[in-house]
């Protein structure tokens, strides 16, 4: 028998109930309770008290009864409770003695059975925050019989909340989540990690998937969400562990289909929801998640809008969708009278959709160079979807358009846009601002001003040969561009600058509070290393550390480090791989500083898709070091390839789009 005993104070009088497992024990109503002669089964039963008075009642810590079989086995260390953060691993271990050997060992999670957990110790798989308050035991087994041990409590704690809400992860599209706790050089190998699931979507995944942390979802709790988009027009909402779909919503009106591809491979075989969207939690009752969709009715008309869906369960907010229409002055391609007017059938919604001081911001894309098109951003008011301001940067030119190869348009904190323009029309002939006299930028590294809410170029740089780069598809605009961190030079001088790099394998390092401009004499950028990305930018850098990465076409990824206020003229160090079309936009995880990864997803299909993707890992300080690859563990690992994609990185895990789903990485069970 055992006997267990309370010590309460409060008002009198004072009543008892003792429980067992939960549920009250007939009759045992004292301070104290003593039980019927134990047997084996009694092993590890939890037993509590509930106090009460005239003015509520209170219930006790549980104490767990271990009672010692006939066995000979003594469990001298029992297992101990253990408290982890989402993603890591907890090990139990157990220390008993016996007369007669061998023991055997049996661990269980909730009275069941784990598989092939037979030896004093045992370490779980990576946690979920659903793994909490799991009770693990083990059976300890000779010749003679068993006995169990008292349970041991795994507590998990909430990871620090990490969002990816938007394209790159930040504004500056930086592509560094620092506020990575789980994944270490030490763990990211192919012994230890890899593919964990695939969640399947109806189609083809060219968005960067989203994620945002506990979130409260109706009538299923809460959960860490990934928001995955797809090329016919649909949205899930997954669970970022589990793959289980959330809710999951068309952004089709009735009576129509996602568009065809408009007879150009680049999104091929239809257009949907290309672009990468974005989410803000303060919008709406809960938060909205906020993305442009292609789609074509029955009648052939080809239809853009712009949605806004709650977060929670995928409602339309705001009285959405809004059509997108707009017209600018000019008369450039497809005018009428003096306004460009946009035509939705010539142009997809290709850049990263640009959350900024409650405004919604869209850059348009051409269908390869299938004319007429030219360059248009547009401004919608997050709370209404009502459009409030548009631009053209070629109104009275051709082409020009701004596609990035899926870059969202980048900001700085000042509200300022900055992006990479397509080939296209630029008026060398300047006016009293040093701007092009008709207003077309074509193949300008661009700065936009959007005070009160007027979208305007407030600055520019444009390469001295940019007639020829523009005539002979030589686009700075292949590449997407990033607003670095301030940086301070030898003197004091603090620099605010921005990069990007295009087909023409030249970095150029502008100053955002001076561009450059344009001279046929020669380029004014802040810095300029000619070359330095043979084989072209199709694809994003990212920026950590005081180091920029870029993964041109054919090469390696290469860092550059950041001294003086300048890139270094080489890189600092590279991948011993390189990287076939479309290169790679890289993406860094990080805990603080320490245990810095570059991710990287490697295409080898023709045109950067149809083939076998390779997801890699490097240690971001040092790229020569490999950390991980998708190829290491033979096939267990492989995937579908899919151009222009960037890995998300978050909470443990590798999220990468694939032709029908994404792709999981996580610490393997």
């Amino acid at each position: 028998m055992a006997t267990f005993t309370v010590v309460a104070a409060g008002t009198p009088p004072l009543s008892y109930q003792w429980r067992k497992n939960g549920m009250n024990i007939p009759m045992a109503t004292a301070a104290s309770y003593m039980t019927p002669a134990t047997v084996a089964s009694d092993n590890g039963a939890m037993f509590d008290v509930i106090v009460m008075n005239a003015a509520g009642s209170v219930t006790s810590a549980a104490a767990t009864l271990t009672v010692n079989s006939s066995t000979g086995i003594t469990i001298t260390t029992q297992p101990v409770s253990q408290s982890v953060s989402i993603g890591q691993t907890a090990t139990f271990s157990v220390t008993a003695t016996s007369g007669t050997l061998p023991l055997t060992y049996q661990w269980q999670k909730n009275a069941a059975n784990i598989a092939s957990a037979n030896s004093s110790g045992y370490t779980t798989p990576a946690t979920s925050i659903r793994d909490g308050g799991e009770k693990f035991t083990v059976v300890v087994t000779n010749a003679t019989g068993s006995v169990t041990s008292s349970a041991a409590t795994l507590t998990v704690n909430p990871s620090p909340a990490v969002d990816v809400a938007t394209y790159h992860n930040d504004n500056g599209r930086t592509g560094q989540n620092t506020n990575e706790t789980v994944l270490t050089h030490t763990n990211v190998n192919s012994t230890t990690f890899g593919k964990v699931g695939f969640f399947a979507v109806d189609g083809l995944v060219d968005a960067q998937p989203l994620y945002l942390s506990n979130v409260a979802i109706p009538g299923k709790g809460t959960h860490d969400v990934l928001y995955v988009v797809t090329e016919k027009d649909n949205v899930y909402a997954f669970d970022a562990t589990t793959g289980d779909v959330l809710w999951h919503v068309s952004a089709l009106l009735a009576g129509e289909t996602f568009s065809d591809d408009r007879g150009c491979s680049q999104v091929t075989p239809n257009i949907g929801i290309t672009s990468t969207p974005v989410i803000d939690r303060t919008h709406g009752p809960h938060g909205a998640i906020y993305l442009v969709a292609m789609s074509k009715d029955n009648s052939g008309n080809y239809h853009q809008r712009l949605h806004a869906l709650d977060i929670t369960t995928g409602g339309e907010l705001f009285g959405g969708p809004t059509t997108i229409q707009a017209t600018y002055p000019g008369t450039g391609p497809n005018s009428t009278g003096a306004n460009v007017v946009f035509d939705p059938g010539q142009y997809k919604e290709r850049a990263g959709l640009l959350l900024l001081n409650g405004a919604i911001y869209t850059a348009w894309a051409s269908h390869c160079d299938n004319n007429p098109y030219n360059g248009w951003v547009m401004d919608f008011n997050a709370s209404t979807l009502a459009m409030t301001s548009v631009l053209n940067v070629t109104p009275n030119g051709t082409e020009g358009a701004i596609w990035m190869s899926g870059a969202g348009l980048a900001a700085d904190s000042t509200g300022n846009i900055y992006f990479l323009d397509g080939n296209g029309t630029f008026d060398p002939s300047l006016d009293a601002r040093g701007f092009p006299s008709q207003g077309d930028f074509g193949n300008a590294f661009l700065k936009l001003s959007t005070t009160g809410g007027v979208l305007a170029v407030a600055d520019y740089f444009e390469m001295a040969n940019q007639d020829f780069e523009n005539t002979h598809d030589q686009d700075l605009g292949s590449g997407g561009g990033l607003v670095m961190l301030d940086t301070t030079d030898t003197g004091g001088a603090v620099h605010h600058l921005a990069v990007g790099a295009g087909k023409d394998a030249n970095i150029y390092l502008v100053n955002r509070d001076s561009m450059g401009k344009f001279s046929p004499a020669g380029n004014n950028a802040y810095q300029e290393i000619d070359g330095a990305v043979s084989g072209g930018i199709y694809s994003m850098p990212a920026y950590f550390n005081n180091t920029i990465y870029f993964g041109p076409v054919g090469n390696s990824i290469m860092a550059f480090g950041i001294a003086n206020a300048l890139l270094s003229t080489t890189p600092t160090s590279q991948t011993g791989s390189s990287f076939s079309y479309p290169g790679a936009t890289p993406g860094i995880s990080a805990n603080g500083t320490a245990n810095a990864i570059l991710w990287a997803v490697e295409n080898t299909g023709s045109g950067g898709g149809g083939g076998l993707a390779v997801l890699h890992a490097y240690d971001a300080a040092n790229l020569a070091t490999e950390l991980y690859n998708s190829n290491q563990a033979g096939t267990r690992d492989h995937f579908a390839d899919n151009k222009f994609i960037t890995p998300t990185i978050a909470s443990g895990k590798v999220y990468v789009g694939t032709p029908t789903g994404v792709m999981v990485f996580g610490l393997l069970p």
